[in-house]
């Protein structure tokens, strides 16, 4: 069961990511004089997987959300989350300002430069649909000829992406590694054999 406490103007957003997420509304009501309503979802569980963040989101921070356990329940059916790709490292190595500067011009990274990568590790939340496979530790090549300006890369912040973020963002062929130092997300390198 969730029960979700949220402003009248932010009611609509809530409502179509409940019902996104499976959730079967049972109760309504408004609550006190400024304009507060309390809605009560029978959800799956796993439809609560990154749902608080979400709903932070829609809100603008103005929602305040509950869960309790209340009963096993047939299968609701898929829920869809995430309809942008992956961003993929190409190569092992290390990440240099260099490449992520233009990496990030294909969607959010997770990773900051001098981080260590892998081959078919998820780097980033690709902006369009499909997975994009990238070069992240490209470094820029070193020329005998002087440069009179230093150029200035400007990185984005990259994502955090707590445990229930990365459980929530994997698809089908995807996976969460989590080690004591790092919760990391990679392509599942069984799916990549059979294609």
């Amino acid at each position: 069961i969730a029960t979700v406490e949220v402003p009248e103007e932010h009611m609509g957003s809530v409502v179509e990511l409940l019902g996104k997420r499976r959730g079967q509304m049972f109760d309504m009501q408004g609550v006190g004089s400024e304009g507060t309503t309390f809605l009560k979802y029978k959800i799956p569980t796993r439809g609560l997987l990154g749902l608080r963040n979400a709903i932070l989101t829609v809100s603008r921070g103005t929602a305040i959300l509950n869960t309790i356990f209340d009963s096993y329940g047939p299968w609701a059916g898929d829920i869809t989350t995430r309809d942008q790709g992956s961003l993929v490292a190409f190569e092992d190595g290390t990440t240099s300002s260099y490449a992520l500067s233009s990496s990030q011009e294909r969607g959010q990274m997770f990773i900051g430069p001098g981080v260590d990568v892998y081959k078919g590790q998820i780097v980033g939340i690709h902006q369009r649909p499909g997975d994009l496979s990238l070069n992240v530790c490209k470094r820029k090549a070193a020329t005998n000829i002087r440069s009179n300006k230093e150029q200035t890369v400007v990185l984005d912040t990259p994502l955090a992406y707590s445990l229930d973020d990365c459980i929530e963002y994997i698809q089908e062929d995807e996976l969460v590694e989590v080690t004591p130092l790092h919760i990391r997300m990679c392509k599942n390198p069984k799916f990549s054999k059979r294609k």
